[in-house]
């Protein structure tokens, strides 16, 4: 009953967003550096954005969607990026260091991957600190599924950190870049899959219970993540 009624006053809170006046990239730059990072100019790259505009951008158009070459970060074929984020929790009274994560302190690891807006699509809340993230991926549904139906670019991609492995349906960044493209590349990557990141920082603000330490059964703990996170996604859904 509580716990309904905190997320009832938390669902009518509501904030003025605020839109950062949005910058063309290719504007900034010169027409001998859009060559050289791109292989193209200004003019081929536009028209190339105006082919495929319409397969790209979002239908609705709801709260003033971004343009093809923003939306992509300059990253193509890119569907979420996905990581790892770690709740702490009291000590619990047995299998004490499995629950221990590398930062030291008590945990559960979730595992979520997030769209371009920031929104939750797959979030998995069941391992105990110590599990590395890569394990979670592999021993996922979200992996059969990927595995048995992705075709690599034409059905989409997600981005990870370094901390998983490449796949065909999963890309990383390079561990020590060996020339200038892999160096761009890296940054773009970087730029593309800070948004998970930032999904979580605001999920954490957004319920306050998971920046502190939450003194339940760790069994408890995944069944209120998982009900935020289901409430989350609910809401992604019908609205």
């Amino acid at each position: 009953m509580a716990a309904n009624i905190l997320f009832d006053q938390l669902g009518r809170q509501r904030y003025d967003r605020v839109y950062r006046e949005r910058i063309d990239h290719l504007d900034q730059m010169r027409d001998e550096e859009v060559r050289r990072r791109y292989r193209f100019n200004k003019e081929n790259i536009r028209f190339i954005c105006n082919l495929l505009r319409g397969k790209l951008q979002q239908a609705t158009k709801r709260s003033q969607a971004l343009s093809v070459e923003l939306q992509n970060g300059w990253l193509p074929g890119v569907i979420g990026c996905i990581d790892g984020t770690h709740v702490r929790i009291q000590r619990p009274s047995e299998n004490e260091p499995v629950f221990i994560n590398r930062k030291g302190y008590s945990s559960i690891n979730v595992q979520a991957v997030c769209d371009s807006k920031g929104s939750f699509t797959n979030p998995v809340a069941r391992w105990p600190g110590s599990t590395h993230d890569s394990h979670m991926l592999r021993t996922s549904n979200l992996r059969t599924v990927l595995e048995r139906e992705n075709n690599g670019l034409q059905n989409g991609i997600l981005l990870g950190d370094s901390g998983y492995a490449c796949k065909p349906y999963l890309i990383t960044p390079y561990l020590r870049p060996s020339d200038q493209s892999q160096e761009r590349y890296n940054g773009s990557h970087c730029r593309t899959r800070v948004t998970i990141e930032r999904a979580f920082g605001w999920w954490k603000r957004r319920f306050h219970c998971l920046h502190g330490e939450i003194r339940m059964h760790p069994e408890r703990v995944c069944t209120i993540i998982g009900m935020i996170c289901l409430r989350i996604v609910s809401k992604i859904l019908f609205t």
